[in-house]
């Protein structure tokens, strides 16, 4: 599938601001699987200074400051990207991959020679999933029996928090502690990737964090509305002598084709689309558009 994307932010100031500094992770990724084939981003009022670098997850992440006085700031990254999932490798395919439990793994991870960036950094305590509560390893520990694949678990563990959770805009943000969304069982797609993450690392394995896209369908013969898609989030788990599998917990299921990568993190905190400081008083607004359809 060939897609457009368009994810635009907008900024409101109430009072006008005189100096602002942001970071920027809305490039996607170029990978196998996914090919980025054109990609542009417009900023209004123009910057003073802009930079684009690979961070340490291997995420492109853009810097951009604007030094003069401003009410508005828009944001918009367009991009076309190419999407064959099929190019993957197939976790069903794969005996040894799909079939490995939770012991073998845990000993393949101990003795395998893994770097940092790719696997074991993702085995330990983040910003946002830190200090995992007891609740949070027992709804794990029903899933990740030691004998049981870790394939099969996680997949259940998906399932669980598709059935046991509420998805509720209304409730979280993204400073809401994982521990209050375990316990009220409500969130949005943000949350439920961050508590799988959480149950996967309770019981030692490496899980990530990924922030994308996913094209949302119209229902039959309604035209799709311009800006109805928005900002998605999955988790991968790393699986020993397989690699990364991914689980979108939200919608249940192994993300494919609709499913477009932007970035890989230990959690939120590492890859929001746009975060920075900006010198003024008052308040601000603050919009987000995201549009995703076949492109032509």
């Amino acid at each position: 599938m060939l897609y457009q994307i368009s994810h635009t932010t907008s900024y409101k100031y109430e009072v006008g601001v005189t100096f602002c500094h942001n970071i920027a992770t809305i490039k996607p990724k170029n990978m196998l699987g996914q090919t980025v084939v054109d990609y542009k981003l417009k900023i209004k009022p123009p910057p003073s200074e802009f930079s684009e670098k690979i961070d340490f997850f291997g995420n492109t992440v853009t810097r951009f400051s604007i030094q003069k006085e401003h009410k508005k700031l828009k944001v918009t990254a367009s991009s076309k990207i190419l999407r064959n999932h099929e190019l993957l490798p197939d976790i069903y395919q794969s005996q040894k991959g799909k079939n490995i439990n939770l012991i073998d793994s845990l000993v393949t991870l101990n003795s395998e020679r893994l770097k940092i960036i790719d696997v074991k950094q993702f085995i330990l305590e983040s910003i946002l999933i830190a200090n995992i509560s007891p609740e949070i390893r027992a709804y794990a520990e029903i899933s990740f029996k030691p004998n049981r694949s870790i394939f099969e678990a996680c997949y259940e563990l998906m399932e669980r928090i598709f059935n046991d959770f509420e998805f509720n805009p209304n409730v979280t943000n993204v400073a809401t502690p994982i521990h209050d969304v375990i316990l009220n069982k409500k969130g949005v797609c943000q949350d439920f990737a961050q508590i799988a993450i959480a149950c996967a690392r309770s019981v030692g394995l490496p899980a990530r964090y990924v922030s994308g896209y996913i094209e949302t369908l119209p229902p039959p013969g309604k035209e799709k509305l311009i800006g109805t898609d928005a900002s998605h989030a999955w988790f991968s788990l790393y699986i020993p002598t397989f690699g990364w599998v991914d689980f979108d917990p939200t919608n249940n299921q192994i993300p494919k084709n609709q499913h477009i990568v932007v970035a890989y993190g230990r959690d939120y905190y590492d890859v929001p689309p746009l975060k920075g400081v900006i010198y003024s008083s008052g308040r601000n607004k603050m919009n987000v558009e995201v549009d995703i359809r076949p492109a032509v």
